[in-house]
């Protein structure tokens, strides 16, 4: 499937900001199931270095701009080739080892609440693969969290995720990451693009899921906001230890005191 995206996120100052500098993950890496055809990010008035590849195999770019600033404008833009891989991260090269992802963070700090949901998992699946097992962490952390956009926020951690009960693709994200965790099983958090749900209605957000690394298959990826693995509908930008660190941007800026922040994002299919 032939995908293309466009993504803007405005940042408005209420007074100048004097100095902006940002760390850009908005670039996919080309792997078996995703090919790059064109991609492009731009910001008018901004330098945009020259990009690098970390220890995750994600390409890392960085945007500064001196002051003063009253509002930057990121516009990325690209066609990218997709191919179903059944959830399976092949051809992505990384150097960081998996045991690096059962570090726990803030955001995925374990509760007692997710830890009774994983070692119930575990019991439930003593005589079966861990790729059944993994399949059934995601399909309990789908069950115990009501998808409700608005109900949650970025800094809503995966414990009062669960104790709450709803969220969005984020808090399923990182409470399945927690349980995983818990039952030493690496797994981290990744932030793309997703073409369509399950229900084929257009989804204009950029989105989130989780990959679980299983000896026999590498990392999977698991979507429990929607209930499947990653298919030829998502686009895969970078991942990290929780959402915070895979965040496409994240920067700081001196000056420009009560930044105001709107993000768009459109994903069409393009003729093959």
């Amino acid at each position: 499937m032939r995908l293309t995206v466009e993504h803007r996120t405005h940042y408005r100052y209420e007074s100048p900001a004097r100095h902006v500098v940002q760390s850009l993950k908005l670039t996919p890496a080309q792997f078996e199931g995703q090919k790059i055809l064109n991609w492009s990010i731009t910001a008018e008035g901004c330098l945009i270095g020259t990009e690098f590849t970390d220890g995750n195999g994600d390409i890392i770019s960085t945007l500064t701009a001196g002051g003063p600033v009253d509002e930057i404008e990121i516009v990325v833009r690209g066609e990218v080739e997709t191919t179903d891989t059944a959830g399976v991260l092949r051809g992505h090269k990384e150097r960081a080892f998996p045991t690096v992802f059962l570090r726990s963070t803030p955001m995925t700090k374990s509760s007692a609440a997710i830890r009774k949901l994983a070692e119930k998992v575990a019991k439930k699946t003593r005589d079966a693969s861990l790729l059944d097992r993994a399949h059934a962490l995601s399909a309990a952390v789908s069950d115990a969290i009501a998808y409700a956009p608005g109900t949650t926020h970025v800094h809503t951690t995966a414990a009062d995720a669960l104790a709450d009960g709803k969220g969005v693709c984020q808090d399923h994200a990182h409470v399945l990451i927690s349980a995983a965790r818990h039952l030493d099983i690496p797994a981290r958090y990744v932030s793309g693009y997703l073409f369509a749900d399950q229900d084929g209605k257009p989804h204009e957000a950029s989105h989130a899921w989780a990959e679980l690394h299983l000896p026999d298959f590498g990392w999977v990826g698991f979507d429990p906001a929607n209930r499947c693995c990653p298919t030829d509908y998502y686009i895969r930008l970078g991942a990290g230890l929780d959402g915070q660190v895979a965040t496409p941007i994240r920067g700081v800026h001196t000056g420009g005191a009560n930044e105001n922040l709107d993000v768009t994002v459109v994903i069409a299919q393009s003729q093959q």
